[in-house]
């Protein structure tokens, strides 16, 4: 009987807020150590926090999004615990009254879409960071990021596996990122997943699990999911038992390691912040946000899957809201049997030179307009393949359109038959070892025979008919 991989992601988001979630300080990012610790964040005596407005909209706006429950009135916590980077002894964060309280998220598989449950969304601060390197042997406390508002996350675990934890990951990601809600910068911290990781024979109750803390990459999210299934599966087949810890993942090993044993609820003393007073949102905060949200990346998702582009393809488009809006231009007024060629080319080689140049979308200088229509010259056959490579380039180096660029190079594909039978005579009477080979079973000829023709055409004749023509000529 085969094992389950049973998965559940908690997510910590950064809101984009210039300010923290209860004090003035900055936020931005690559600042000198110590420099935007306030009085407030690490908790001397005589200080109260007071609550960001705009943190608690942002909050809202991702509840919204996922079609979950506003909680009216939530209320923030004392978390207890002694760690180094944890100036306060406690972290504000909310508990048994969350903003945020059911929602859903879909992900595509190849198999096709599937929902995912969220158990809630909850606002808090973020603990200070505990630097190891560059210190002679000892640590550094850098409490920059102490009190930076965050949006936990928590997934129900109905992940599957590395695969669809990987898928909504990405999912998530993209939402944040589209709607306003964090940066998504996951080198800066701004976007961390934990995996609660447990494997179990199919249809048994949920296994013991494991936390994987702090990944900030896809890569290591799968790597480390990966891992831990196996070490788990591996212990449970030679007898033994899984504990339940929180670990780390070290990428450069691959492997997960015991930082220490899972915490329970009661372990942190959970108790109303005295200094806070309940957070009370009205019907009209919610609906002004709720007017104030774009279209979603799953509505978008779904038309592009309207127009036969294929479901994991569509969630790459809708990977950002600049990418699908310039999808979404591209695809403008294209036939249905062009909309998958002009996404294949978006995430093909348009992504390719994007990520070469290191330049997002919206810097491209090829428009979508002027993309839909090198697709559609490949499409009827106005260009080859191979051409519209050289037709990108020199669009991307700005010289027009795909029609003005072809026409100004001469560079229209020949489909005249005629013209390409002279052609195609013309090669075999010039290589007769070749036409010799191939009639003695040798395919490779056949090939080698195709590219002397679209040379001696300079990459102009029409691939489709030469190859027919071909086949014709050398079956006589």
């Amino acid at each position: 009987m085969s094992w389950e991989i049973v998965v559940g992601i908690e997510t910590h988001a950064q809101l984009r807020t210039r300010s923290k979630i209860f004090s003035g300080a900055s936020t931005e990012f690559g600042a000198a150590p110590n420099t935007q610790a306030s009085a407030v964040d690490i908790a001397l005596p005589g200080v109260l926090p007071v609550l960001n407005r705009a943190a608690v909209e942002l909050a809202l706006r991702f509840g919204l999004a996922i079609g979950a429950r506003i909680n009216r009135r939530s209320v923030f916590a004392r978390k207890n615990y002694f760690y180094p980077d944890l100036p306060k002894g406690y972290q504000i964060s909310q508990y048994e009254a969350p903003i945020v309280q059911g929602g859903t998220l879909a992900i595509a598989l190849a198999e096709g879409e599937k929902t995912i449950r969220i158990t809630r969304a909850h606002l808090e601060e973020d603990a200070g960071k505990s630097l190891h390197e560059d210190f002679h042997g000892m640590s550094g406390i850098d409490l920059n990021r102490a009190g930076t508002p965050l949006l936990e996350i928590v997934s129900e675990p109905d992940l599957r596996g590395a695969h669809e934890a990987v898928a909504y990951a990405r999912a998530l990601h993209a939402l944040v990122r589209w709607i306003g809600v964090c940066d998504g910068n996951m080198q800066e911290g701004s976007f961390r997943c934990d995996a609660n990781v447990s494997v179990r024979r199919a249809g048994e109750p949920l296994g013991t699990r494991c936390e994987i803390k702090n990944l900030n990459s896809f890569r290591f999210i799968e790597r480390a999911i990966e891992f831990e299934a196996r070490r788990q599966i591996a212990l449970l087949e030679d007898g033994g038992r899984v504990e339940q810890q929180t670990r780390l993942y070290d990428p450069e090993r691959d492997e997960t390691r015991a930082m220490r044993s899972k915490e329970e609820a009661q372990d942190y003393r959970y108790f109303p912040d005295p200094d806070l007073l309940p957070l009370v949102v009205s019907e009209e905060e919610i609906e002004r946000v709720r007017a104030e949200l774009p279209e979603l990346p799953d509505v978008r998702r779904r038309q592009f899957i309207a127009r036969g582009i294929p479901a994991t393809q569509a969630a790459q488009l809708t990977s950002s809201i600049e990418l699908a809006t310039y999808a979404g231009l591209a695809l403008e007024g294209a036939s249905r049997g062009t909309a998958p060629a002009i996404a294949n080319w978006i995430t093909g080689p348009l992504s390719a030179k994007l990520n070469e140049r290191g330049i997002g979308i919206e810097r491209a200088p090829v428009s979508p307009e002027q993309l839909r229509q090198l697709v559609e010259r490949i499409a009827d056959g106005t260009i080859s393949g191979k051409l519209a490579k050289e037709v990108d380039d020199a669009m991307w180096a700005g010289e027009g359109s795909a029609d003005e660029i072809i026409e100004r190079r001469g560079l229209r594909q020949i489909s005249d038959s005629d013209a390409i039978e002279k052609l195609v005579d013309e090669v075999l009477a010039a290589n007769a070892k070749l036409v010799e080979d191939y009639r003695g079973g040798k395919e490779k000829a056949f090939n080698a025979l195709v590219g002397q023709v679209m040379k001696a055409s300079r990459g102009k004749a029409n691939p489709a008919q030469v190859n027919q023509l071909l086949r014709v000529r050398l079956a006589g």
